[in-house]
């Protein structure tokens, strides 16, 4: 009977979602059309007719909104994986050394996972747009044997050039993430029970070894699914990159929004778009973490 009463209950609520989305729907609809905008994916052909400061492929005023789009995605693609990358190294080095509680290190990197968890990510993008590299004086440059070469325009590698934009926004979101990801992985060794650290001790197994070989493997489990959540929030945290004027894929649905008036459309796209890459990321952390959970089983 409570069975059936359960069920009866999670129809009558799915039945009301149903009908509420429906009814949101059906007046948006209607809204448009009254007020003769419509809802179609035209536009998307025609000429931009706007610059892009960075973009990944060619692109000209003359290209398409698509294609404006596309450059815009690839934009914010390129700098959330690099953060990734960075923010993930970045934070098994802080998180290791947060171990150490009482040592040198160990405060060290507890006073810069306090400070950069409790000043806001915007604040902080600011600060390396605005101090780090617009900071610099135009006549004042870097050069190291011809190699690197650095300016309040970015920094210039041989064949490559980043942005201050670009730097502004990785260094950024790398940072930040990072001492969320100290965190995961203190906590991730610290549920390894104790009696493992004082087995390999009695083996007279090093310290770095028995870490290394022995605990890490066990605290992957407890370490994956918040490292997920963080490089989810480090995708999501991107679109901030409007404030220090790097063209992701939010700041060029910005300028269409502007130029069309197509934001229901506009939106949709971008939506979908971190929609489709947070499933990618959160599918492949449940890869990894199936193929760690039957590695422990052998």
């Amino acid at each position: 009977m409570k069975i059936k009463k359960s069920i009866f209950i999670q129809i009558v609520i799915l039945c009301a979602l149903i009908v509420i989305f429906y009814v949101l729907i059906n007046n948006l609809i209607i809204n448009l059309f009254r007020t003769g905008i419509g809802f179609d994916f035209n536009w998307i052909l025609k000429p931009a007719s706007f610059s892009m400061a960075e973009h990944t492929l060619p692109y000209n005023s003359s290209d398409s909104y698509a294609w404006a789009l596309f450059n815009g995605w690839l934009n914010s693609l390129k700098v959330i994986f690099i953060s990734l990358i960075f923010s993930t190294c970045l934070g098994f080095i802080i998180g290791f050394a947060r171990i150490r509680e009482n040592s040198f290190i160990g405060i060290i990197a507890s006073i810069y996972i306090t400070v950069i968890r409790q000043t806001p990510l915007l604040l902080q993008l600011m600060f390396w747009y605005f101090v780090g590299f617009l900071g610099l004086k135009e006549n004042m440059l870097i050069y190291v044997n011809s190699f690197l070469k650095v300016s309040n325009q970015g920094i210039e590698v041989p064949f490559f050039t980043f942005s201050s934009e670009f730097l502004s926004l990785l260094l950024g979101l790398s940072i930040f993430t990072s001492a969320f990801i100290a965190e995961v992985i203190r906590g991730g060794i610290f549920s390894v029970s104790y009696g493992q650290w004082e087995a390999f001790r009695s083996l007279g197994i090093a310290e770095r070894k028995g870490l290394v070989k022995i605990i890490i493997p066990q605290a992957l489990p407890a370490i994956i699914p918040g490292l997920t959540s963080q490089y989810l929030n480090l995708a999501k945290n991107s679109t901030l990159a409007i404030a220090v004027g790097y063209s992701d894929i939010y700041a060029i649905n910005d300028t269409v929004i502007n130029q069309t008036g197509r934001t229901i459309e506009c939106f949709i796209i971008l939506l979908s778009s971190f929609l489709f890459l947070n499933l990618i990321i959160t599918k492949l952390m449940e890869i990894i973490n199936r193929v760690i959970l039957k590695y422990k089983k052998l």
